[in-house]
């Protein structure tokens, strides 16, 4: 049959006649199936489903093309009862289980969902048969106790599902033969959690461990581990990093490993600062350079060209430290004016911002321009002595010592990365010194760039012996551990524990497409565990994301997660060994992460650090056990934008703030309605909650502000993101990131942006410690605040009310890159 698709609508199966001659054939089941899909939900009622149903029928219409406008009918009524959303989930469900047993059968099989407890074992290992027929598993599967493994399957939690995540696993994850769906969804969780156990000891056991994990929604693995893992080709990782050298030969080994990692779902951080600037004398030919800005465009269309199969776009991210002289060129990489053979306009690009640039900005002094043939150590240095060498190097230049630089005023060349960011919506804000300072893994390299998108900090080299730096993420679902009174600490715990055995597995169980990776990853063995469903979890303890109690939950909540995470690492070290470059880390000093904000402020010359450091839990015997045992793991957290995961879990994405509490979101699945389910429960609560509500909310974008019968508490409660001020999100990426490793992919959202805005944001995530900082949200404005930054060319005193990109929404169908 034809996949069902979230765009189609019932009256695009065929011209609807309403005047039907006779019920088709097969309706008593339809009945039968949306009672049995309105059973236990609230709210929710057949007879609505079933209306819309009769008006997209006709004569002769076919059982798939029923089961197709039943699907439809659900969804229809979402925007007035969010509940319908778990009902047209069960309804797309036995339009899978349908084609699944069908296809695997070889004629017409259907199944009822209270059937699929007893004929689980029996269809899980004809699927896994047919999966590995068909060269798309592992044939190490079959090698398991499969009567013991698909008795750990719980067949009841393919009803937790919302229409979004049931269709978003239907057309991006389930395995498929020529279109055909013949994976369900807990067998694909079962496949996912055996692919990570392959090698246990006890690997029956621990796949039922993890399983357990991945079914309750408790934890998800990210995109690529899902659509790989227990396959032939295991590429389990989710971004890859790589600094490419000042020659010809790596910068196309660059374009060529960009490739290799992109086609099994890899996501790209490149490091393009070494390459010299435009001007710069290059000896083999006695010419002069073109600059970075030509080679970037052959890596953006490189990405694009990679598309993954079809399951997402490749994705690469450009990275250029500020006192690269090409710097300038770099900014307009996004523009849309210009010469288009210096432009990328589908390539991510970021800026790697040291903290001597930053003072020089607050001191309204001058910055200089240089070309890294000419100052190369400038690369590998960061804080105190990246700030000694720069300033040697403008002393050089003052006595004719360098040919290539160029002065400009730092707050000036400030003004324009801002005014780009907000133009064009790149390159994005990140920062050096804060990623390396902060490094447990000093002693091994240099932190060149993050990934894709801006959670990952490791180091980099370039050369045939260099190192590629690979990201091993997975997030926990905040929102499963927290009830009416807070934190379940000793659930978090236990899922925490799980989730880190699992990302250390996905390095022993990878597929690496270049020996860089493999060697980069295998030493050093990092992983990145996150959250999501952050604002879910305030939702439900009723605390509002602009609030001090959001704050502090963000800290308590991050506390406990690297308190778990690190103890788990270094448990594992305890029973698999430490990582091998861990001696000389600071995690052998006793230096963990909290403790590295004292090296961080250290550099900072002057009060430019302001970070809450309290703490909670038993820190001193955490460190004398890291210590003692070691680490398996050199970096352990890292918080990603779950994108697509969340929707599978039914949450809220990463730590964002609600994006409107009634919208219509896209991806690559379709588009869907989504309404905030704890603003409707709320608002049931209080008897407001109609088709008046509705109306309002569809005509004000999802936001509250304005309607008056609704109480101040619940707008505080429900205020959207760009409700919210920013400075409430920043102030509490700062309370997460003094417990990560790693860094957070943090977007800001301002609906109102002028230069003077732009500027103390961003300024103020740089003094709150944050080490970098993701897309910049903005919304169509009336009018433009002036700015005090001066300027007479068009730069953020007097920027054009409009919004960002279709790159940089919030709806965006292709940000998916990460989870």
């Amino acid at each position: 049959m034809t996949p069902p698709t979230a765009t189609a609508t019932a009256s695009e199966v065929r011209v609807v006649r309403h005047d039907v001659a006779a019920l088709p054939p097969g309706w008593s089941r339809v009945e039968r199936l949306v009672s049995e899909a309105v059973a236990g939900i609230a709210d929710v009622a057949a007879e609505p489903v079933l209306a819309e149903v009769r008006r997209a029928l006709y004569d002769g219409i076919t059982s798939e093309e029923l089961a197709l406008a039943t699907v439809m009918a659900g969804r229809t009524l979402v925007e007035s009862e969010p509940n319908y959303s778990h009902v047209t989930a069960r309804l797309l469900l036995d339009v899978l289980r349908t084609e699944a047993l069908t296809h695997l059968a070889g004629a017409r099989e259907q199944a009822r969902q209270d059937e699929m407890a007893d004929r689980y074992p029996r269809y899980f290992r004809a699927y896994l048969d047919r999966a590995v027929a068909l060269e798309l598993a592992d044939p190490a599967l079959l090698g398991f106790d499969l009567d013991r493994v698909a008795a750990a399957i719980r067949p009841e939690r393919d009803l937790d599902f919302t229409f979004l995540g049931l269709q978003t696993l239907y057309d991006r994850y389930l395995l498929h033969e020529h279109g055909v769906r013949f994976e369900l969804p807990q067998a694909f969780l079962m496949r996912v959690a055996m692919g990570l156990s392959l090698r246990e000891d006890e690997r029956e056991a621990r796949a039922g461990e993890f399983y357990e994990l991945l079914s309750s929604h408790r934890f998800m693995a990210s995109t690529p581990t899902l659509f790989n893992s227990g396959t032939t080709r295991a590429q389990l990782s989710s971004c890859f990093l790589t600094t490419v050298d000042d020659d010809l030969d790596s910068i196309f080994r660059g374009y060529r490993n960009n490739a290799l990692l992109a086609k099994y779902s890899g996501g790209l951080g490149n490091d393009w600062t070494p390459v010299r600037g435009l001007g710069a004398h290059i000896k083999g030919t006695n010419g002069r350079s073109q600059g970075v800005v030509p080679f970037l465009k052959i890596a953006g269309d490189t990405a694009v060209a990679v598309n993954q199969g079809g399951k997402r776009k490749g994705a690469a991210c450009a990275y250029l430290e500020t006192w690269h002289i090409d710097v300038e060129e770099f900014l307009d990489l996004r523009k849309n004016t210009g010469d288009d053979r210096r432009r990328t306009h589908d390539m991510n690009t970021a800026n790697w911002v040291p903290d001597e640039f930053l003072r020089r900005v607050e001191a309204d002094a001058d910055w200089t321009l240089f070309s890294p043939d000419e100052t190369p150590d400038l690369h590998e240095l960061y804080g105190t002595a990246f700030a000694t060498r720069y300033r040697e190097y403008e002393a050089a230049a003052d006595r004719g010592e360098i040919r290539v630089f160029r002065r400009v005023r730092a707050v000036e060349l400030w003004r324009r990365m801002l005014t780009m960011l907000f133009e064009t919506g790149h390159p994005w804000i990140t920062f050096k010194d804060p990623c390396n300072l902060r490094s447990p893994q000093q002693h091994a390299g240099v932190v060149h760039s993050s990934n894709l998108c801006t959670e990952i900090t490791l180091n980099t080299a370039a050369g045939d012996e260099g190192e590629v730096a690979v990201c091993n993420l997975g997030s926990v679902n905040l929102a499963a551990h927290v009830g009416p009174d807070g934190l379940d600490a000793a659930t978090l715990e236990r899922t925490v524990r799980t989730a880190v055995r699992m990302l250390d597995n996905v390095i022993d169980n990878n597929f690496y497409t270049i020996p860089e990776a493999r060697r980069s990853n295998l030493a050093h063995r990092p992983v990145g565990l996150g959250l999501m469903g952050f604002q879910d979890a305030l939702f439900t303890q009723a605390i509002p994301f602009a609030s001090d109690a959001a704050v502090e939950f963000a800290d308590r909540s991050a506390e406990l997660l690297s308190y778990h995470a690190i103890a788990a690492s270094s448990d594992l070290a305890a029973e698999r060994g430490s990582y091998a470059s861990f001696d000389g880390s600071l995690w052998s000093r006793g230096v963990l992460p909290i403790d590295s904000i004292a090296l961080l402020a250290a550099a900072r010359e002057d009060d430019a650090l302001d970070v809450d450091t309290a703490t909670t839990l038993d820190w001193d015997a955490l460190r004398e056990r890291v210590v003692a045992r070691g680490m398996r793991n050199s970096n352990v957290l890292a918080i990603a934008p779950t994108a697509t995961i969340s929707n599978i879990c039914g949450v809220g994405q990463s730590i964002e703030p609600q994006f409107r509490n009634l919208f219509v979101k896209s991806n690559m699945s379709g588009e869907f309605t989504v309404v905030n389910p704890h603003l409707v429960r709320d608002l049931k609560a209080r008897g407001l909650w109609d088709p008046a509500m509705v109306a309002d909310l569809k005509y004000l974008d999802g936001s509250l502000r304005t309607i008056d019968r609704v109480p101040d508490d619940l707008k505080a409660l429900y205020a959207t993101a760009f409700e919210v001020d920013a400075r409430w999100i920043v102030e509490a990426a700062s309370r997460r990131q003094k417990w990560l490793d790693q860094a957070q992919s943090l977007n800001l959202y301002l609906a109102s942006p002028s230069g003077r805005a732009l500027d103390e944001l961003y300024r103020l995530a740089w003094h709150k410690g944050l080490k970098t900082t993701y897309y910049l949200r903005t919304q169509a404005a009336t009018q433009v605040e002036k700015s005090t930054l001066r300027g007479t060319d068009g730069r953020l005193n007097a920027v054009p009310a409009a919004p960002l990109p279709d790159a940089c929404r919030i709806d965006d169908p292709d940000c998916e890159a990460c989870q």
